[in-house]
């Protein structure tokens, strides 16, 4: 790595910008051009890495300013620069006039396609190799990519943490049931996994443990009860065979538990390094759960805080979705230890508040060249504080000082005991089924007298125009209906009563 000058020794040949590349096409051309001005070389990867980054943000090392002090200033001649940002910063700190034009675009190319042949001593292989480092430093810089932040360790172990757990639950069981043959009493006095694997480890057979000290591994009186209840154990005999093979398996039980302990304690430490944000804020089991799940820390930092909050959940949440019910509100960060400790009510909200700032923690790791954790510090602080202020339901005032909490009545429930009113279920009329019936009845009668009525007047008038006359009177009516009583009309035309009835009335 490198840095040099190189000066113009014909200024004519850069007015004609379109055949400028004419003039580099061979090294020999491109020498009559351009001539080796000053060349220094660079330390090492590093310091080239921070000399050319320092010129992408527009910014002068203190060694590329010494050599425009010292190769420039000497010559006064105006420098020509590729970057106008950077040849402003140069004409403002130094004061040294600048050129930028699309001749200097033009000139720039020109030197760098014939770069091994104006530069003398340096082999094109060599060349090729520096270009290559420094192309992949640039990259790593770019990105924000630090080869100690590998968090494939971290999905690995968490993955092998689960594994172990898994794995121990079904040795501790089946030493436990295996052993219950022996000596049950024991199983319910040790309560503890890898203590109770120690004591099979020691003692082996029940007839040992009244001889056997095991104040190393149990209190005194749970030493003596399990003494106690070897004497009278209900456990049938087994052969020295079983129980070497359910001693081997507790010495498993042991190794395993070590083993996790240590794997553990390498998690921990791997968290801190990487993701320390994310660790304070929710835990290093949740938070390498999280990134195992996302498949690395750079995937999981392009989520969303609400894709994060249900991360783990999405077999519930598709379910929620095609049966048109509510979605979930937490998934794997369900089990970090503010949402544990917060009462039902509230778990939604403060996982959404702790998803949010999860993510936060999540990119500032990711992409932050500190290291720090204060960030994270500080979040889980506010969260802490709005987890109390939730819990106490600390309503404060407005006004004034703000310290204050506001006074709140004490509800008393005051509503009176009303009973059940069944006569506002139907808006239909209620009676009772007798009068229902003789309600019927009478409309019958009423609608007969009324039928036999009209039949009465149609058979008078029937009467009168019979016999000439065009009206009838009203009791001549009353007569026909007296006398009638049903009968044909031609059974009353023959006789007298008729016609000297219809003559009087």
């Amino acid at each position: 790595m490198y840095t040099c000058t190189l000066r113009v020794l014909n200024e004519k040949k850069l007015q004609e910008v379109d055949s400028l590349w004419k003039e580099f096409e061979t090294p020999e051309k491109a020498n009559k051009v351009v001539k080796l001005k000053h060349f220094e070389k660079f330390q090492d990867t590093a310091e080239a890495l921070a000399a050319f980054t320092a010129l992408m943000e527009g910014k002068i090392n203190k060694q590329l300013k010494k050599v425009l002090k010292k190769i420039v200033k000497e010559a006064h001649e105006p420098l020509a620069v590729a970057d106008a940002k950077l040849g402003g910063v140069i004409k403002e700190k130094l004061n040294l006039s600048c050129i930028h034009s699309p001749v200097v675009n033009e000139l720039m190319r020109g030197i760098r396609s014939q770069m091994d042949g104006l530069i003398p001593g340096v082999e094109p292989r060599e060349m090729a190799a520096m270009c290559l480092g420094l192309a992949h430093s640039l990259s790593r810089y770019r990105l924000k990519f630090s080869a100690d932040k590998v968090d494939t360790m971290i999905v690995q172990a968490i993955s092998l943490l689960d594994d172990l757990d898994k794995e121990l639950n079904n040795y501790i069981m089946r030493c436990r049931e295996w052993y219950g043959w022996h000596f049950p009493e024991l199983g319910k006095i040790i309560s503890d996994n890898l203590t109770y694997c120690k004591c099979l480890q020691k003692v082996g057979d029940r007839k040992n443990y009244a001889s056997a000290k095991l104040s190393e591994l149990l209190p005194e009186e749970v030493e003596a009860e399990v003494k106690a209840a070897a004497e009278i154990s209900m456990g049938t005999e087994v052969s020295e065979e079983d129980i070497c093979n359910i001693l081997h398996l507790c010495t498993q039980v042991i190794e395993i538990s070590e083993y996790r302990t240590q794997l553990y304690e390498y998690l921990q430490n791997r968290m801190m390094a990487i993701a320390p944000n994310v660790t304070v804020m929710v835990g290093e089991l949740v938070g390498a759960r999280l990134i195992a799940h996302a498949g690395s820390l750079l995937n999981l930092a392009k989520h969303a805080a609400s894709t994060v909050q249900i991360l783990g959940a999405e077999k519930a949440l598709f379910r929620a979705l095609k049966s048109r019910r509510d979605t979930p509100k937490y998934g794997l960060i369900y089990h970090a230890s503010l949402v544990g400790q917060t009462s039902p009510k509230h778990k939604g909200k403060i996982s959404r508040m702790l998803a949010a700032k999860t993510v936060l923690a999540i990119r500032y790791d990711a992409f932050g060249e500190d290291s720090s954790s204060a960030m994270g510090v500080e979040n889980r602080a506010k969260l802490e504080a709005r987890l109390r202020t939730l819990e106490d339901r600390g309503i404060r005032k407005i006004s004034g000082t703000g310290k204050a909490l506001a006074k709140a009545e004490k509800y008393e429930h005051k509503s009176e005991v009303k009973t059940y009113d069944p006569s506002g279920d139907s808006t239909l009329p209620t009676f009772s089924k007798k009068r229902r019936i003789e309600q019927v009845d009478k409309e019958d009668e009423v609608i007969e007298k009324k039928a036999k009525k009209a039949k009465v007047k149609i058979k008078a008038l029937l009467v009168c125009e019979h016999l000439g006359k065009p009206t009838v009177s009203q009791a001549f009516v009353k007569w026909m209906t007296r006398k009638t009583q049903g009968d044909k009309i031609q059974q009353l035309l023959p006789s007298g009563s008729l016609q000297s009835e219809l003559q009087t009335s």
